[in-house]
């Protein structure tokens, strides 16, 4: 990704102004933070360093009203193969975040699993070559969430989150707890043999504990490689939302059948679902909103809706949610410093096209494609450390402050679901 300039175009006014709006929708109907509490909650800590010389990076802070639980479930789709690799099942991985009815006595979840935070520095820095393969110590990073504590009780909105290809639901914590202490119960997804590293409960034949990503290189220089990446995680998602049925109603889903936290079931308000994801998993988001009609908003962040050219000088043919248009709001959100901006440029102008829409477009400024992930707090904890340079930092998520960008993008989500899939 190409670096971008390093002076700000977005002042401090224009980030409250552009938090609150929803894409040309009117006025967000989020209930506001007061102002104090929530900028400072929203700063980000420096990364500490520690006698073994490794730094851990801090996440942000969710600014709502709601303390938040988290518990994680192993699904099992016995009626799928696996795609990517010889396995008879489809195996995810996938984490709720939820309102809490308290969270005394229940302890602080790390953003990875210890099996998974080993892998990082072997693993990611292949698709994100900015990142630094020594010096981090992965595992020590601390959401804001409590692992098993009860569900607040009330019907909530339901949002799915997929990840960027090759990315792990892990990089999406600050954003789902954020919306999660909003009122949303809001569940993470794995895509097992696409992203970097997921760990299950246990090994089986044909895998490991730890499964690592079977992708190298850009997926979108392969046509039918980008065909079954997308259409796995469309049906991974079709998948959850069945398991979240099934969880609504009483049954465990858990292939363990470990044990659920308090009410969570009884927490999930299926009428109203919604999807967010990045990247590939933006692409996942409006198509799955296209063909599942349970789901009724979703947001695209920077995702691609066309397939890649068959042949060079060719183009793409669209996804279908491009092509015909969906009934339902979709919120395009993009950056100024997307390398491939001009071929996404293609797909999304078609989107906007179709008459009638209720899709709406944004940018975010000073920004590359990896603002949209945890890295937008991370990377500029590891520049101070002296673990990134300048170059890389605006490489993997842009110049912008993340003391800018996190509210930004918080606010953007937050006002579009707060329209259309109302908390409160």
């Amino acid at each position: 990704m190409a670096a971008v300039a390093d002076r700000r175009t977005v002042t401090k006014s224009a980030v409250l102004a552009a938090a609150m709006l929803l894409a040309g929708a009117g006025r967000a109907q989020a209930r506001p933070a007061k102002a104090e509490p929530a900028q400072a909650r929203h700063q980000v800590q420096p990364a500490q360093t520690h006698t073994a010389g490794e730094v851990t990076v801090r996440l942000p802070a969710p600014t709502g009203p709601h303390r938040t639980g988290v518990t994680t479930l192993h699904l099992v789709d016995r009626s799928r193969r696996d795609p990517w690799e010889p396995l008879p099942v489809r195996e995810v991985m996938v984490t709720v975040f939820y309102p809490a009815r308290t969270v005394r006595g229940y302890p602080v979840a790390p953003q990875m699993t210890e099996g998974a935070a080993k892998t990082v520095p072997h693993v990611d820095p292949l698709f994100h070559k900015e990142l630094p393969t020594r010096g981090v110590n992965w595992a020590a990073t601390r959401t804001h969430s409590h692992t098993g504590a009860p569900a607040l009780p009330a019907r909530r909105p339901v949002l799915l989150y997929s990840p960027g290809g090759g990315d792990p639901r892990t990089l999406g914590t600050g954003l789902a707890e954020e919306l999660a202490s909003h009122g949303y119960v809001v569940v993470t997804i794995d895509h097992p043999g696409d992203a970097s590293e997921v760990e299950f409960p246990h090994r089986m034949k044909g895998r490991k504990k730890v499964r690592t990503t079977v992708l190298r290189g850009d997926p979108r220089r392969d046509p039918a490689l980008f065909r079954s990446l997308i259409d796995t995680r469309i049906a991974d998602t079709r998948f959850v939302l069945n398991q979240l049925e099934a969880l609504a109603v009483g049954r465990n889903p858990d292939a363990e059948r470990r044990p659920l936290p308090q009410g969570l079931g009884r927490a999930l308000d299926l009428r109203r679902t919604g999807i967010y994801g990045h990247s590939a998993g933006g692409t996942t988001a409006a198509e799955a909103m296209y063909e599942d009609r349970r789901i009724v908003a979703a947001v695209n962040l920077e995702g691609f809706l066309d397939h890649p050219p068959e042949a060079p000088g060719r183009k793409g043919k669209l996804y279908p949610v491009a092509r015909y248009g969906v009934d339902r709001p979709l919120l395009l959100l993009g950056t100024d410093g997307f390398r491939y901006q001009k071929e996404l440029e293609r797909s999304w102008s078609a989107m906007l096209a179709h008459p009638h829409g209720r899709t709406r477009r944004h940018q975010l400024d000073q920004a590359t494609h990896g603002v949209f992930t945890d890295y937008a707090s991370i990377a500029p904890q590891l520049q101070s450390a002296g673990l990134m340079t300048a170059d890389n930092r605006n490489k993997l998520v842009g110049a912008i402050d993340p003391a800018v960008s996190v509210p930004l993008l918080r606010g953007y989500l937050l006002s579009f679901f707060a329209r259309h899939l109302p908390a409160h």
